[in-house]
């Protein structure tokens, strides 16, 4: 096959000027390297040591055919024009890889032209190894010749420490649990993939107890370990921002016209210059303060309360929410352009009933915690870790409070364990607990969300009803319109009768209780 090698000329070295060593020469002298086809880019500025040094490389070797290309640039260090020039010049070459084998010559050009063709020919916009020459070593007469390559599957060492790293990332976030559930660990792999390239917002979504105040933690380590920010996290629990300081409090405060010492305050976003602001949940933050606080994410600059001046902070942010944020933007309780800003990357934890193949994994976990922080060794007889097991994993146990409630779980376990040893009683008692603990909860918010709806004409009704009602309630409230309620609440029935007006029935049903789809 035929060698072709492209390559710009050089300005300086190919003209002499700092050694004698000429580089676009270097290369057709090599031995054991033909060079049947050279094709020099040049500006026409240079025209004069382009044709001149096509001469001479005619003269040196005559055999390599020498063709001039015209290469104008405005600024040759200008990425997005010697990119932009070099990809129509690949484009319109005309490789034909059959017949010729092609070289990219990387040692004349700037360095943004060598950046250039690295990526031209890592994506195989040009099929071309790269080489590059230099000025002889020693006693030698000719320079050298190096071919690098880009076929980093042969590098094997290399590409397993790539893949360590990323599996430590991965485990960094997870807490050091060998968690097994496929989706979840999906969705770890992909925020460590985020979280090391971008600086956009990360909004992670769940329920109360899944987790996301410690994995934003360990997102900011991560960013810490990737350099892409040098403060500390700082944590706004935005449910406690809805007193007369709450702004102050976020957005700081200059000393008041009093002027007494203590009036003044930073303000939680200058603290988190540099680093990662966590809104912890978002949801419960107010209209005016989602309005400033969105220009400050957007633009980095902000009034403290009662300032003349602006204020700059750069962060990170990294938010969390309970509830669904477009339902409550639907409902004008969330700014739509808040949702948008934090929505690019979007991250829902599982409940930990989704997660039953990590249950003993944490089980494990929240032992070992256990130990360190009472100095006691606890641990299961084989019997009640059989029930407690078969019972954290039964699709009937709910976990509201999910890993929350499981640790609490475990923590109690073990500090009521005499001689360390947790027994099948004990188990029993604790599942008892969880339970009317969890049915209580249900029943009283059942009870309120019933009372909110009715109002004063809110009826006595036995439990089983109160349940009905509550689920009924809920549904409506999520749902668009009185079909797709009546559609979800008699999904099963439905499919045993032979009418279908599942509006209708829902309608008669809310009129028991004086309700009409107006209402919600």
């Amino acid at each position: 096959m035929r060698n072709v090698v492209i390559g710009f000329l050089g300005t300086q070295l190919d003209a002499g000027r700092k050694r004698r060593w000429k580089p676009t020469r270097s290369l057709v002298e090599q031995d054991g390297f033909p060079v049947d086809r050279l094709e020099l880019l040049y500006d026409q500025k240079f025209s004069r040591l382009a044709h001149g040094t096509a001469q001479e490389l005619r003269i040196v070797s005559p055999d390599t055919e020498v063709l001039l290309h015209q290469f104008d640039l405005n600024d040759p260090w200008d990425f997005q024009e010697v990119y932009g020039k070099l990809f129509d010049f690949a484009r319109t070459y005309g490789f034909d890889e059959d017949r010729e084998r092609y070289h990219v010559h990387l040692t004349t050009g700037t360095h943004v032209a060598q950046i250039c063709w690295f990526l031209l020919t890592e994506s195989r916009h040009v099929p071309a190894r790269l080489i590059q020459t230099g000025p002889p070593r020693g006693e030698a007469e000719i320079g050298t010749l190096d071919v690098i390559d880009l076929d980093l599957s042969r590098y094997n060492a290399l590409q397993q420490r790539f893949d360590q790293l990323s599996r430590e990332y991965s485990d960094q976030l997870k807490g050091g649990i060998e968690t097994r559930n496929p989706a979840y660990n999906a969705l770890i792999d992909r925020i460590e993939l985020v979280a090391s390239k971008s600086d956009a917002p990360i909004l992670l979504l769940g329920e109360t107890g899944t987790g996301k105040t410690e994995l934003a933690d360990r997102i900011h380590n991560l960013k810490l370990d990737r350099r892409r920010v040098k403060g500390r996290m700082v944590h706004v629990n935005c449910a406690t921002l809805n007193g007369p300081d709450a702004m102050a409090v976020l957005f700081g405060q200059r000393r008041s016209h009093t002027g007494l010492p203590g009036t003044e305050r930073t303000g939680l976003l200058r603290e988190a210059d540099g680093g990662t602001l966590f809104l912890d949940e978002i949801d419960a933050l107010d209209l005016n303060a989602q309005s400033v606080l969105l220009h400050a994410i957007e633009t980095g600059r902000f009034y403290p309360i009662g300032a003349d001046h602006e204020v700059s902070s750069r962060f990170h942010v990294i938010a969390g929410a309970g509830q669904d944020l477009r339902r409550l933007s639907a409902e004008g309780h969330f700014r739509p352009d808040l949702l948008a800003r934090l929505n690019m990357w979007s991250f829902r934890l599982p409940a930990l009933r989704e997660r039953t193949q990590d249950i003993e994994v944490n089980l494990a976990f929240e032992l070992a915690k256990a130990e360190r922080e009472l100095g006691v060794q606890t641990g299961f007889n084989t019997d009640a870790r059989d029930r407690y097991l078969r019972f954290a994993k039964d699709p009937a146990t709910r976990w509201p409070g999910n890993f929350r409630d499981f640790g609490g779980s475990i923590r109690r376990l073990c500090t009521l364990a005499p001689r360390g040893r947790i027994t099948r009683a004990m188990v029993e008692t604790e599942i008892e607990t969880l339970r009317a603990d969890w049915a209580s909860a249900e029943a009283n918010a059942d009870a309120k969300l019933i009372a909110d709806t009715l109002g004063p004409a809110a009826p006595s009704l036995d439990p089983f009803d109160q349940v009905q009602l509550a689920e009924v309630i809920r549904t409506c409230q999520t749902s668009t319109s009185l079909s797709e309620a009546g559609r979800r609440l008699f999904a099963v029935s439905r499919g045993q009768r032979t009418s279908r007006n599942d509006a209708d029935r829902l309608r008669k049903y809310l009129a028991k209780f004086d309700l009409t789809w107006g209402t919600f």
